[in-house]
């Protein structure tokens, strides 16, 4: 408070205003960031905030709507591989003795390991610098492979369990599975394992995406998924990775549909927002003395017909929901709703033409659909 009432008379006598820096700023509570913004406001400081996390779910919303925010990426291993020879070369760094050298096979293994991170890759080359005995007449020392590898140690992984490592990750994953692309997804799935994500999580994720996104294409990833769930619940890990990636290859690589996703969503949006259908007076209950004096007569049982099926109103509408794809074994049940299409009344035609493919064969005699 001192330093802000200070910034705030240095403006109005001055009419300078003062650059504020505020390290990890998601430490301070609302009330706190809440006594930044009248400052920020009326232009007696400049702040400038820094956070390891993101600033949309940690940082209140009246001081990120007033600022330019900025993601800051990892480094790449070519700008590590720059800072790493200019620290061997650089007198603010290890040089320019010229006592300290190291393999380029050395150099190349920090920045690959170090996951973008500058100085974690430059305090393992101070560390391999100062833990190696100097070798050769002139003393100087030399950093091999095996020396970076030691001093780097175990890699941190950038990984949280409930922040952006977390979501932005299970994003990944799910969207590899849902883009047919099996080895990345299974690299996602690796990364979350090894970060010790909950694998229940992950199957859960898979379960929803089995529905959306592979639907009737191929039921039996739901099937897959379900039973994934099953099995990481009764051996757990280490040994439940080895389903998980099994039942991630299996979904990344069957055909895909959305259209049960859609049909859901589309006739739940209808009975939202538009008018309420009432049961047709054959479809409904039948089990009370009084149901035919209501009127509740006239229901045809579609396994006394031809194919299982008859022609009969189930809803008061046409409206279309459920429009299989040919792929997979859905298009086996676009061919089915084609058919069927054909026997009713024109009035009740809810499909215009029927699918031009052919069908594929029935799924459960265990054919690649």
């Amino acid at each position: 408070r001192r330093l802000l009432e200070t910034a705030k008379m240095r403006h109005q006598r001055e009419d300078e205003r003062t650059l504020l820096f505020i390290d990890e700023i998601h430490h301070f509570n609302k009330s706190q960031q809440d006594i930044l913004l009248p400052y920020v406001e009326d232009g007696s400081v400049v702040l400038i905030g820094a956070t390891t996390h993101n600033p949309f779910f940690f940082v209140n919303s009246p001081l990120t709507s007033r600022s330019q925010v900025f993601e800051l990426e990892p480094l790449s291993e070519d700008d590590i591989l720059t800072l790493l020879r200019r620290a061997l070369d650089d007198a603010a760094g290890l040089g320019p003795s010229g006592r300290v050298h190291a393999d380029e096979e050395a150099l190349c293994h920090l920045a690959r390991v170090c996951d973008g991170d500058a100085r974690r890759a430059l305090n393992a080359l101070e560390v391999a610098a100062l833990t190696t005995p100097p070798s050769g007449d002139d003393g100087s020392i030399r950093i091999d492979v095996s020396v970076a590898a030691d001093s780097i140690q175990k890699k941190a992984l950038v990984y949280d369990r409930d922040e952006d490592g977390h979501y932005d990750t299970i994003s990944a994953f799910i969207k590899s599975v849902r883009g047919s692309d099996p080895h990345a997804a299974v690299y996602w799935l690796a990364k979350m394992l090894v970060g010790g994500e909950d694998p229940r999580f992950i199957v859960r994720r898979l379960i929803i995406l089995a529905s959306e996104d592979i639907g009737n294409a191929d039921p039996r990833g739901l099937l897959m998924a379900v039973s994934a769930l099953q099995a990481v619940d009764f051996i757990g890990m280490p040994e439940a990775r080895i389903t998980l990636s099994q039942v991630t290859t299996y979904l990344a690589c069957a055909p895909k549909s959305n259209a049960a996703y859609l049909a859901i969503d589309k006739a739940m949006d209808d009975v939202r927002h538009g008018r309420t259908l009432p049961v047709p007076k054959p479809l409904r209950g039948t089990g009370y003395g009084g149901a035919k004096r209501l009127g509740h007569t006239g229901y045809k049982y579609a396994h006394d017909h031809e194919g299982h099926f008859v022609d009969q109103e189930y809803i008061p509408t046409d409206a279309v929901y459920y429009e299989p794809v040919s792929v997979g074994y859905e298009d086996v049940m676009a061919q089915r709703m084609a058919r069927w299409s054909l026997q009713r009344k024109p009035a009740n035609d809810k499909t215009a033409t029927a699918p031009q493919s052919q069908p594929s064969p029935p799924i459960s005699k265990g054919t690649n659909a």
